[in-house]
């Protein structure tokens, strides 16, 4: 029972240390564009060469 007296200052510390995260986290703007980085994996940013890439393994092997 005793092990209670240790355990809920240790559940209150951590509770704090997560809302000073929390709120550091806002502070710093992490949650103002949600949706840029869902878009980020669906479109290209940059266009896609229109010509292939060389087949290097063609020319490194002899028959």
């Amino acid at each position: 029972m005793s092990i209670i007296y240790v355990l809920i200052p240790i559940a209150i510390i951590f509770v704090m240390i997560g809302i000073a995260v929390f709120f550091w986290a806002v502070r710093s703007k992490q949650f103002d564009d949600l949706d840029k980085e869902g878009f980020s994996i669906l479109f290209n940013e940059k266009p896609a060469s229109s010509t292939p890439p060389a087949d290097s393994t063609s020319s490194s092997r002899e028959p």
